[in-house]
């Protein structure tokens, strides 16, 4: 079943209709030539509620969907993982946003680190903050996912470092780091963080470094704001995979279905 998000004052609830207007008109009607009667998924991208619809007709640039029913989907993550990107070169950014956006993240926070060869100034990073943002709304449909997550603006490390400061979990893999003890003891920590009190998400930031890791010094900067080393095996990672291991050991963990 396809998956589509409006905003929320295009749902209406009482009168049991839903609109949806913009590129996924044309997308529905031209290009998946869908017809009135079929079924759809439609969300908000702000929470966790799943309207299911059925096609009624096209009027006016608007797709007019009949509303069936709402239920509560369990597509999220028990944790908000917010995962903080070294810049990368080319467009090794792109497919992280995809990937991770897939691999349940809730937050990406582009990093400029000093091994970082790819500086933007203030327009540049705009652009592309807005073209990674669309990437995640379309990597969120494809995977059902309930949420949008967002493509936060570029920061330094130090800033980046100050942000994370105060979330529960905080991880930043690194090469240098020697044996798996430390990972696997930060995963347990964060099973027993979200399984003691399953009315609460807790933050868990993951630093990701850029092509060539990490500085000595900005692991230093990390681990003094309480964030953890820790090794993701005794093979050197791309930093395009790196952060998608991470993700899908965090699903495994705490077991999302």
């Amino acid at each position: 079943m396809y998956h589509f998000f409006v905003p929320e004052e295009n749902i209406s609830e009482d009168a049991h209709k839903v609109f949806i207007e913009g590129g996924d008109y044309n997308h529905i009607r031209n290009v998946l030539r869908m017809h009135p009667g079929e079924e759809i998924s439609v969300g908000t991208g702000t929470n966790n509620d799943e309207y299911r619809c059925e096609i009624e007709g096209f009027e006016d640039g608007k797709v007019i969907c009949k509303l069936l029913f709402i239920k509560q989907a369990e597509m999220e993550s028990p944790a908000e993982i917010i995962l903080f990107q070294g810049l990368p070169k080319a467009d090794k950014m792109e497919l992280i946003v995809q990937k991770c956006v897939e691999l349940g993240v809730s937050k990406i926070v582009p990093v400029s680190c000093k091994r970082s060869i790819v500086k933007l100034d203030d327009k540049k990073a705009a652009n592309k903050i807005a073209r990674w943002q669309q990437i995640a709304e379309a990597a969120a449909k494809q995977s059902k996912r309930t949420i949008i997550p967002k493509v936060a603006d570029v920061m330094s490390m130090k800033d980046a470092v100050r942000y994370a400061e105060e979330m529960e979990i905080k991880m930043i893999p690194y090469e240098l780091e020697e044996g798996t003890k430390g990972t696997k003891e930060i995963f347990e920590k964060l099973k027993q963080a979200v399984y003691s009190d399953p009315e609460t998400r807790p933050r868990v930031a993951i630093f990701i470094g850029p092509e060539g890791g990490f500085e000595e010094e900005e692991v230093e900067l990390a681990t003094k704001a309480g964030i953890l080393p820790i090794s993701l095996g005794s093979r050197i990672l791309r930093t395009e995979t790196a952060g998608m291991v991470v993700l899908a050991w965090i699903d495994y963990c705490l077991e999302v279905r």
